[in-house]
C-alpha cells in the first residue's frame, strides 16, 4: 500500500492550515510591531537631539542674561561711586580678596561666586552721602562721622526686597559690613557668629583694601604694616577663622593687589 493510499483526515489538515495561517499573522503581526518600534526609537532619538539643542540655547541665553545682569550691576555701583576714582580698582580688589577668602574657607563654588559680585555692592549707600563728607581730605568730625555711618542703612534700602540671590546677599552685606566681632561695630551692634558669614569675610578684605589704598584723607599703609593692624584686631574686630585663612592666603592677596594695580590706566 503506497503513502497516498492511506485516508486522509479532513479535520486535521484544516487544523494544521489554521495554525499555519494563525503563525503567519503572528509573525506579520510582529513585523509591524517591530517596524512600529524603530520608528518610536528613531522618533525619541530625534526628540532627544532637538531637546539637547534646545537646552544648550537655554544655557546660552540664561548665560548672557547671567553676564549682562552682572555688568549691569557693576556699573550701577560705579556711577553711585563714580565720584572717586579709585572706587573702581577697590571695588575689584576687595571683591577678589573676598572671594578668595571664601573659597579657602571651603565655601561652595556658588557662594563664592555669590560673595565676589555681592561684594561690589557694599558701599552703594554712599550715593546718599553728601560729598563734602565723603571727599573731605581730613578727619569728620563726630557729627559727620554719624552722617557717614548712615550709608549702611541707606545700602541696604536702596537694595531690599530684590528676588535675587545676590541682591540679598548684597543687601546683607551693605548693612552690615562695619559690624565688628566684639560687637561694637554698627549700624546693629552684631557681633561673633551673628554677623553673617560672608558680611565677616567682606568686612575684612574692605578694611584690608582701606588701608592699603590712597584715600582723600590718608596715603596707603604698606601691606606689612596692614597685616600687623589686622592681627591686632584678630578677635575684635575680626573673626578669628577669618584671619587665621586670609593671612595664610597673604601672598595670594598680595598678588591680586598687583594685578589689579597693574592694569590701571595711566
Amino acid at each position: 500500500m503506497e503513502i497516498n493510499d492511506f485516508p486522509k483526515d479532513s479535520s486535521n489538515s484544516n487544523q494544521l492550515e489554521k495554525y499555519a495561517k494563525d503563525l503567519a499573522e503572528v509573525c506579520k503581526s510582529e513585523k509591524e510591531k517591530r517596524k512600529e518600534l524603530e520608528a518610536a526609537n528613531q522618533q525619541l532619538v530625534k526628540y532627544a537631539d532637538d531637546l539637547n539643542k534646545t537646552i544648550l540655547e537655554l544655557k546660552g541665553s540664561q548665560q548672557e542674561l547671567q553676564k549682562a545682569y552682572l555688568d549691569t550691576i557693576h556699573r550701577l555701583v560705579l556711577a553711585a561711586e563714580y565720584k572717586d576714582e579709585d572706587t573702581g580698582d577697590h571695588i575689584m580688589r576687595m571683591s577678589r580678596y573676598s572671594a578668595l577668602i571664601a573659597e579657602k574657607l571651603g565655601l561652595s563654588a556658588n557662594e563664592v561666586q555669590n560673595i565676589l559680585y555681592a561684594a561690589s555692592m557694599h558701599d552703594v549707600g554712599k550715593i546718599g552721602i553728601p560729598d563734602s563728607i565723603l571727599m573731605k581730605p581730613g578727619k569728620l568730625t563726630d557729627e559727620e562721622f554719624g552722617t557717614m555711618k548712615t550709608h549702611s542703612v541707606i545700602g541696604a534700602n536702596i537694595l531690599a526686597y530684590s528676588k535675587a540671590e545676590i541682591l540679598k546677599l548684597a543687601e546683607q552685606i551693605a548693612i552690615s559690613h562695619h559690624e565688628k566681632w566684639n560687637g561694637k561695630g554698627y549700624p546693629q551692634g552684631l557681633g561673633g557668629d551673628n554677623i553673617p558669614l560672608a558680611v565677616r569675610i567682606v568686612g575684612l578684605a574692605d578694611v584690608f583694601d582701606a588701608l592699603t589704598s590712597k584715600r582723600p584723607y590718608k596715603d596707603p599703609f604698606p601691606v606689612e604694616v596692614a597685616i600687623d593692624i589686622i592681627k591686632k584686631e584678630r578677635g575684635e574686630h575680626f573673626d578669628p577663622d577669618v584671619v587665621d585663612v586670609f593671612l595664610e592666603n597673604i601672598d595670594e592677596i598680595v598678588k591680586i593687589k598687583e594685578e589689579v594695580d597693574s592694569t590701571e590706566v595711566v
